[in-house]
């Protein structure tokens, strides 16, 4: 483990998982298919989040996955003003939007956010810069080059865990050159962007390897397809093959896990801690009294 991680008003020490929660603003996101489209609700879902032991936000403008077309005004539209509201509401929370655009982070680096994910492997070079001006924090992600709202097809590597760790650590010291904070800059394998099952499940079990780089990890598990395909599950039953995974990432030294279901997410992070002594059991009487 490396330095402690610092994001907006927040520091988090080199053993303490984060809980990332997604609030999507989109009428057509994946898992939750709009739910927080509209502000009232999808201030809730932060309210609700935050009570459950999320310490960032991520809030996103366009569905990973291809679709209608979002322009960057658009996006723009989508998150500024509940960034900005965010920011009013929750002071001390860590907001993160997630875009690669790099208008985009211009604009929501104004009303407030703290960092951005380029969960598309900087395909804006320009994205980084915004970063380094306003001194938000960069998620940097291997997207095996692939065009956002794209899937992979038929995608092949000699070695993606080199890949990975080749493609992260270039775009991290990229964003430190260009004056992002090195503390805040974090490294995502990228599950199942431009990656098949079998890539991401490979990520997974070699995540140790971007640990060892010291760049803190961040891992956006929750619900994809590489569970879904792994178990042959639907979108709205691969809850358990998230917590698997998260276990898993949490013992080889990730991070930051970016989520739907805080609470299940909290407790599994919080029992894995345990286990490998960097956390106090919340109650000890068993034997004692």
């Amino acid at each position: 483990m490396g330095s402690p991680l610092r994001l907006g008003r927040r520091e988090f020490g080199a053993y303490e998982p984060v809980i990332m929660a997604i609030v999507n603003r989109t009428p057509d996101s994946f898992y939750d298919q709009g739910a927080t489209f509209r502000d009232e609700p999808a201030l809730a879902r932060v309210e609700q989040a935050v009570a459950e032991g999320a310490a960032i936000i991520d809030i996103g403008g366009v569905k990973a996955g291809p679709g209608e077309e979002v322009t960057a005004a658009e996006e723009v539209r989508r998150t500024v003003g509940f960034v900005a509201e965010v920011r009013r509401r929750f002071p001390d929370v860590v907001i993160s939007v997630d875009t690669w655009r790099h208008e985009v982070g211009e604009a929501v680096c104004e009303a407030g956010a703290d960092l951005l994910n380029d969960a598309w492997g900087g395909v804006d070079p320009k994205l980084a810069e915004v970063a380094g001006r306003y001194g938000a924090g960069l998620v940097c992600t291997h997207a095996g080059g692939a065009e956002p709202r794209t899937r992979p097809h038929r995608i092949a590597y000699a070695d993606v865990m080199a890949d990975i760790l080749r493609v992260t650590v270039q775009l991290a010291e990229r964003a430190v050159e260009l004056g992002v904070p090195r503390e805040s800059v974090l490294i995502d394998p990228g599950h199942d962007f431009g990656k098949n099952t079998r890539h991401s499940l490979e990520a997974t079990r070699r995540l140790g390897e971007m640990v060892d780089t010291g760049w803190p990890v961040l891992v956006s598990l929750s619900n994809k397809d590489f569970v879904g395909e792994t178990l042959d599950r639907p979108v709205k039953e691969r809850v358990i093959g998230t917590l698997a995974t998260t276990a898993v990432s949490a013992w080889l030294g990730a991070q930051v896990y970016r989520v739907h279901e805080v609470a299940e997410t909290r407790q599994v992070l919080d029992m894995v801690a345990t286990i490998a002594g960097h956390r106090d059991p919340a109650v000890a009487r068993r034997g004692l009294a």
